[in-house]
């Protein structure tokens, strides 16, 4: 005669220990989140049971019913949740419920000392079981693994330094969770309370949850759903309950078709790029369904990597359900789906730029950074990118954004370029020197303030024809009527006054500069820096200027406005031999100045002493 094993008194780790006196201790008014939770864990346990049923036949009860089943007796204040799902044996209650993995208690706790909202962020750390005790006097799980030979043991802990481990009595395959509720928790003993809380927050579980002979839920996928079916209520209730997202989702992408390969999606993109402290979903990747089965909760196969960014489901009957990850990423089906999917993501995007020019601008706003780095890593995608992408420019005024299509369309008879600048941001571009001409001749030009703008121009060159050209380009072709007249420049500053200020700039500048010279672009400022026609990569200065430790400034030429009043004035302290030093901190801080305005200056700082210099000596000519 075997002895059954005696009962087993444990002691939880020390940060569990804190996370349930926690718990224990402090009243939340959205309890009800304890309820979803274990739902939650009851309906991953179906999932992990069906999986597994798929390539092993020796299962326990195999032809149980897959189902969550709820009942409370207000009366005796007891709740009780049961699954028939993959259930756990007696080291895998420890490891599951007597221990969390990877520091998720100490990361809650973290949290919380950060002052966020405990019943929002309970599922991001795998303490989501735990939340029970906000709820319980006392908690029974018993469990009978999958497995036929395991034997079935009960959880029993009451939110103290310790839990305990029995034998149980329990034939069937599965978990059964017996909460006895305090006394300000038996509300959720009522069958109405729970009928409501799954509403609110199960309902698109994808098994049947009972709540006495009533099954409560939905349970039909949403994404099986005609998109002229689904409301824009229920959408939103599915998204919510798929990431705890507090915000409704910025857009919605629905796919349901047959062909090239059978397709039901329900996919969205959320109204912030940066996943929140709510977000319940820690990692990217949209859900894989097969044939209703869970295959894969983070499938990163069925989008390119610059729309991680989106969330939702995807089902396809055509898929084995036979996988591996190694076996999706090789199946041909995956490859049909990823196209079909990546394709309609980008439709939807493209009607939005079309319809909503508001709301396109707010997703622009948040994702930016994504497409840009599409269009930069995936050439096959530059077609259908680029008619998302949107600059700020010259003629737009705040916020407004424009696209490519929309500045062709502005562009006056004869230009032959789309003209871009190159700036640290909006408030530098608008006093970039570059644009003096362009003010005068009423062309347009694109603002690229973001540093992946580099990526952008390097990747794209050309559109509809029209190759883009950076304004800071030394040998740019103009048109001759925007040229000033040698004549005028003569006027403005006579040749050896200017060639004696030349040979100071050079002198204090010395190898900072490839050269420096007159310029006929310059109309208010009195100097630019630009780009030798042999410079390599300088759309990609400001991203080296980030990344590289050792940066060193790029080469460029400065070009000089002879008929600027302080190159006038420095010509006439320089012909005059006086002031050589605020001439010198003036040709230095002019230099600097562009650098600035280029967004290449590595230290702005260091500049401060100068001009402290330039304003006493300023003051001081005064008084």
């Amino acid at each position: 005669m075997t002895t059954a094993p005696a009962p087993e008194a444990i002691e939880f780790r020390a940060e569990i220990r804190q996370l349930l006196d926690i718990l224990v201790h402090s009243l939340y008014t959205d309890r009800e989140i304890f309820l979803r939770e274990l739902i939650s864990n009851a309906s991953d346990a179906l999932n992990r049971l069906q999986f597994e049923m798929l390539t092993n036949r020796d299962v326990r009860d195999p032809e149980a019913e897959l189902a969550i089943r709820l009942s409370g007796n207000p009366q005796e204040r007891t709740l009780t949740i049961g699954d028939t799902g993959i259930g756990m044996t007696r080291e895998e209650l420890i490891e599951n419920l007597g221990t969390i993995a990877h520091s998720g208690a100490a990361a809650f706790l973290q949290s919380l000392a950060e002052g966020k909202k405990p019943s929002d962020i309970i599922g991001q750390f795998g303490v989501g079981f735990y939340s029970v005790f906000m709820a319980a006097e006392e908690v029974r799980v018993t469990s009978r693994s999958y497995r036929p030979d395991a034997a079935a043991w009960t959880w029993i802990a009451t939110g103290g330094d310790r839990y305990t481990l029995e034998p149980a009595e329990k034939t069937e395959r599965g978990t059964t969770i017996h909460i006895k509720l305090k006394e300000d928790a038996k509300e959720f003993a009522e069958t109405y309370r729970l009928q409501e809380v799954i509403h609110k927050h199960s309902d698109f579980v994808s098994f049947p949850i009972v709540v006495g002979d009533q099954v409560v839920n939905r349970q039909t996928p949403l994404w099986r759903q005609p998109d002229s079916e689904i409301t824009d209520e229920a959408a939103n209730d599915f998204y919510k309950q798929l990431t705890l997202d507090l915000e409704q989702p910025l857009a919605r992408v629905s796919l349901n078709t047959d062909a090239p390969v059978q397709i039901y999606a329900l996919l969205f993109i959320p109204a912030k790029a940066e996943r929140g402290i709510f977000h319940l979903r820690k990692d990217y990747g949209l859900k894989l369904y097969s044939r209703k089965i869970l295959i894969q909760d983070y499938c990163r196969d069925l989008l390119p990597k610059y729309l991680r960014f989106v969330e939702g489901v995807v089902e396809s009957e055509d898929l084995p359900l036979n996988v591996s990850r190694e076996t999706v990423q090789a199946n041909k089906v995956m490859e049909r789906l990823r196209g079909a999917v990546t394709h309609k993501v980008l439709d939807v995007l493209k009607d939005l730029a079309a319809k909503d020019a508001d709301e396109y601008r707010a997703f622009w706003k948040e994702y930016s950074p994504f497409i840009k780095e599409g269009l930069a890593t995936d050439f096959a995608a530059r077609e259908r990118l680029t008619p998302l992408l949107r600059f700020h420019a010259s003629r737009a005024n705040g916020e407004a954004v424009t696209s490519l299509a929309e500045y062709v369309g502005r562009m006056p008879p004869g230009q032959r370029a789309i003209y871009y600048l190159l700036g640290e941001d909006l408030k530098a571009a608008a006093r970039s020197p570059h644009l003096d001409y362009f003010r005068k001749e009423n062309i347009e030009v694109l603002y690229l303030v973001d540093p992946l703008d580099g990526f952008v121009v390097t990747s794209l060159q050309s559109y509809e024809g029209f190759p883009l050209k950076n304004v800071d380009d030394a040998g740019l072709d103009l048109p001759e009527s925007g040229k000033e007249k040698e004549r005028e420049i003569e006027a403005a500053v006579p040749q050896a006054e200017f060639d004696a200020l030349v040979a100071c700039f050079k002198a204090q500048l010395g190898d900072r500069v490839t050269d420096v010279r007159a310029s006929d672009r310059l109309v208010d400022s009195p100097v630019r820096l630009v780009s030798p026609e042999d410079a390599r990569q300088r759309d990609m200065e400001r991203v080296r200027r980030l990344v590289e430790k050792d940066y060193t400034i790029p080469k460029k030429i400065l070009e000089i406005n002879r008929r600027h009043p302080l190159i006038k004035n420095l010509s006439a302290l320089v012909a005059a031999g006086q002031s050589e030093g605020v001439v010198n901190d003036c040709i230095q801080q002019l230099y600097d100045n562009g650098l600035l305005l280029e967004g290449l200056h590595p230290n702005p700082a260091e500049m401060v002493g100068r001009i402290q210099a330039l304003m006493e000596a300023a003051v001081g000519r005064r008084s």
